[in-house]
């Protein structure tokens, strides 16, 4: 069931990024997977399951700008 939970969360959020980024969803989807923020929501010792969609959209916008 969480990994159900985490993987509509994964899409809300690659969603978002390509809006925010105006670009199509499978580039998102390249762009999201590439982030140590992705590999950090994966991973509940981070807490970013329990963090908003738009503030993980603002930490992988801020990760990209570097």
């Amino acid at each position: 069931m969480r990994d159900n939970v985490l993987w509509r969360k994964e899409a809300r959020i690659i969603m978002a990024l390509a809006a925010a980024l105006s670009i199509n969803e499978e580039r998102a989807l390249d762009i999201y997977y590439s982030t140590k923020t992705a590999q950090q929501l994966s991973d509940p010792k981070y807490g970013l399951q329990l963090m908003s969609d738009g503030y993980i959209v603002e930490n992988i916008l801020a990760e990209l700008r570097g």
